[in-house]
């Protein structure tokens, strides 16, 4: 065959899993030879598996059992139903595989009896035989293709590696290469654990259900390395044999929380992460922080964490999953049931109140999951609830949970516990009583991190308050303490605020800027109306309630304002795109989303304002339109719960209207714009401001528009001592002094944000027109006075 550019980094790859990570590696092209005495011990061409070594070591990790256990080993690895999806099998294998393959035979007694075999030594990864197949022919049903690169561990495929020349853009050997081998020979990815695309200099891995945007890089072998993308260090982390061992069977999840199963495969940082978690278990109780910046996948580290501690370390752990929130206990319960670790209504593990929380920790459950607020009761710290060593608290957002009575009844009542804190933003330099509970941190990777390793995406700030002249920078401090002090307390917000801060509270909800702050969002997100969905965030409930009114009418105001305008459109293409953006005006659907309240209906009333109708929403979901119900997984679906609607991209509900809800652990992946009309500060505003930083197709980046001068506080989130520096640096110096990029460095001018505060538009995949005026000269920009120097912002 002759050698290209992309054979060269395929032999180099091979080559280096042989010599210096210990693969063993065979050239197969034309030089195979079938039958048990051939190269591979293939019988033909459409055999995935190596049955030669894959029952050799069955014998060796299960001796002395008779051949009718290893015949029905191999038959039930090596099956596969045709009825089934090729995730449904890939699945099936995967549980067989690392749990090991039960089989019935009969014992030397003649009695018939059952046992699980062994597929692999996860305990001694060099116990295991690893090969790797250059240019392996794999036939289907209609179609014969060539493999790359075949990564076999006792006999099973479980690596693919698709290969391309230096010059080449990876992406083309996901959209031609690989999507076209599972079309044509699906049968190869049966037991694949991962799915690697390589050019010889860079390589990304991913696994079965990953979209392109999804494949991940591998930076680093250690966490306090500064990384590097680079394809040696990829087959380093990933290939190493202990590590390979250890993602297979430890780092793999397959969550269905969002209607549809994916297959998760851990990313550098969350492996790198457990891995340090778990090294700290004897630390004397105080197990360490674990901070991974929001949208970095803390809630799948957590299932990783518990999973591996469970089959690793042994014993009767019990896991007590913390949060002060009912939305965010949720969705971390979503999250684990969704990935089959529990299940409330087969096995109840939710608490719902302090002495049925009592209930469960003496019944030795292996989960439960409770707010903070359960721990309601005063415990004799020397009897507690359970006396217990073996009971870790996992405590998610571990700053907000530590301080007063509940945090006091929490430590007496599990007096032995392990504690470990995590948490999506960094703690601050005076927050000692995180650190005295849980430890330092045991694993960090920050803002700059994420979105160096495209974890996350970068965030825009645009300060439009200040160029509406509604603005309140010097009440923001005030309000956001306050703020922060009555929702953890869960106290009346709206009559607490009124009472104790008066004009501030009145200031900030006055009806005329109210008015205007609607007025402008409608024309700002209209105006951007193919950039992914939005979330405005109010001060409290009844303002929620009152900017929902306001939009829906200014929206149809506009509609109208669009439609007169079509008349004077000269130009076809121009006509056509606008009556899209009317048809998709049409179409969105806002919704509030806020927790319910005793007397709420009155409260409301008291306002001129009803509740119930939004309530009603809330409680029994929301439309799901005609297009949406063609797809088989909304067949014979009416309605839809709210959350799962504003996950979904196609459903119409766009702009959802919270002020607590929502706004931690709550992951949209196609909100690309967050209004901002709360005052926040510190941890809070850090975790708000998250969630428009989710990878997702076609999202190069998130939008902030601040309404109410929260750029001081963010400044003070964003420089935080003893963590990597952050930067806020004009887009646009000399044009615009209110759009800001908050990232790890600045970027070339971005004309999108200073013209329309608009991300890259989701729909098209087009990227923003980058402005012709070069950078200022120095002398010049300092002249500017509407420039603002990063220095400046530290």
């Amino acid at each position: 065959m002759p050698y290209t550019e992309d054979t060269l980094a395929q032999q180099t790859t091979a080559e280096y899993l042989e010599q210096e990570l210990g693969w063993e590696s065979v050239y197969a092209y034309n030089n195979e030879t079938f039958g048990p005495d051939g190269m591979l011990g293939r019988a033909s061409d459409r055999e995935v598996v190596l049955t030669r070594p894959l029952r050799e070591k069955l014998v060796e990790l299960n001796p002395e059992l008779p051949d009718e256990a290893y015949d029905d080993a191999m038959r039930q690895i090596t099956t596969s139903v045709a009825s089934q999806t090729l995730l449904a099998t890939n699945r099936e294998k995967y549980d067989l595989i690392k749990d090991g393959v039960q089989v019935r035979f009969r014992n030397a007694d003649g009695e018939r009896v059952r046992q699980r075999l062994r597929v692999f030594d996860f305990e001694e990864p060099e116990n295991n035989h690893f090969l790797c197949v250059r240019e392996l022919w794999v036939r289907g049903d209609l179609y014969r293709r060539r493999a790359d690169i075949v990564g076999f561990v006792n006999g099973l495929p479980l690596l693919f590696v698709e290969c391309k020349n230096i010059h080449r853009d990876l992406k083309a050997a996901f959209e031609q290469n690989y999507s076209d081998y599972r079309d044509t020979v699906p049968h190869l990815f049966h037991h694949n654990t991962i799915v690697m695309f390589g050019n010889g200099e860079k390589a990304k891995i991913g696994s079965l259900t990953s979209k392109w945007a999804h494949f991940h890089e591998w930076k680093r072998l250690a966490e306090d390395e500064p990384g590097v993308v680079d394809m040696e260090t990829l087959l380093k982390g990933v290939c190493n044999k202990r590590n390979f061992m250890d993602l297979l069977e430890n780092f793999i999840l397959f969550d269905e929380s969002s209607g549809e199963t994916r297959k998760i495969i851990a990313r550098n940082h969350q492996f790198l992460g457990v891995n340090r978690a778990i090294e700290g278990k004897n630390r004397q109780g105080r197990l360490g922080v674990f901070w991974h910046t929001q949208g970095a996948g803390k809630s799948y580290s957590m299932v990783m964490f518990t999973r591996k501690v469970r089959r690793k370390l042994g014993g009767n752990f019990t896991f007590v999953i913390l949060t002060d929130r009912e939305d965010l206990d949720t969705q971390l319960y979503k999250t684990f049931a969704g990935c089959e670790v529990v299940d409330n209504d087969r096995d109840p593990c939710r608490a719902i109140s302090g002495q049925h929380l009592s209930e469960l920790l003496a019944e030795h459950k292996s989960y439960i999951f409770s707010l903070i607020q359960k721990f309601n009761q005063a415990v004799d710290p020397d009897e507690g609830y359970t006396r217990r060593d073996d009971v870790i608290v996992i405590t998610d957002e571990a700053h907000r949970t530590q301080y007063g009575t509940l945090a006091l009844n929490m430590r007496n009542a599990l007096p032995n516990a392990s504690y470990i804190g995590f948490t999506g933003t960094p703690l601050f330099t005076d927050d000692q009583v995180t650190r005295r509970v849980f430890g330092d941190y045991v694993s960090t990777y920050d803002f700059q991190r994420a979105v160096e390793d495209n974890a996350t995406v970068p965030l825009y700030y645009d300060a439009r308050g200040d160029k509406l002249g509604i603005a309140v920078d010097d009440l923001n401090e005030r309000i956001a303490e306050k703020l922060e002090e009555l929702e953890t307390d869960d106290i009346d917000v709206e009559q607490r605020l009124e009472r104790e801060l008066k004009r501030d509270y009145h200031i900030i909800t006055a009806g005329k800027r109210l008015d205007q702050v609607a007025r402008d969002f409608v024309r700002h997100y209209s105006t951007a109306w193919e950039s992914g969905k939005a979330m405005l965030v109010c001060i409290d409930k009844i303002t929620c309630v009152r900017m929902h009114r306001l939009i829906e009418f200014y929206w149809r105001e506009r509609i109208q304002a669009l439609e007169q305008q079509l008349a004077s459109i000269t130009d076809e293409q121009e006509e056509i795109l606008a009556r899209r953006q009317i048809d998709w005006m049409r179409e969105t659907r806002v919704a509030v989303v806020v927790s319910e309240e005793q007397g709420e209906v009155d409260k409301f009333r008291k306002w001129d304002l009803d509740i119930t109708s939004h309530r009603r929403l809330i409680k029994e979901g929301i439309e799901l339109p005609a297009a949406m119900r063609a797809d088989p997984r909304f067949r014979n679906m009416q309605r839809m719960a709210l959350d799962e609607a504003f996950k979904e991209d196609a459903h119409p509900f766009r702009i959802a209207i919270v002020c607590a809800m929502w706004l931690t652990g709550f992951d949209v992946p196609s909100l690309s714009t967050l209004y901002l009309d709360k005052p926040l500060k510190a941890h809070t505003l850090m975790q708000a401001i998250a969630r428009a930083n989710r990878v997702h197709e076609g999202k190069n980046n998130g939008l902030i528009v601040d309404y109410c001068g929260i750029l001081k506080n963010l400044r003070k989130a964003l420089a935080i001592p003893a963590t990597a520096a952050r930067r806020m640096k004009p887009t646009r110096p000399g044009r615009k002094r209110n759009c800001w990029r908050i990232c790890p460095r600045p970027l070339p001018w971005c004309e999108a944000s200073w013209r329309s505060g608009a991300p890259r538009s989701m729909a098209s995949g087009r990227r923003p027109a980058l402005s012709a005026t070069p950078p200022l000269s120095p002398r010049k920009r300092r002249r500017t006075k509407t420039m603002k120097p990063a220095s400046a912002l530290k």
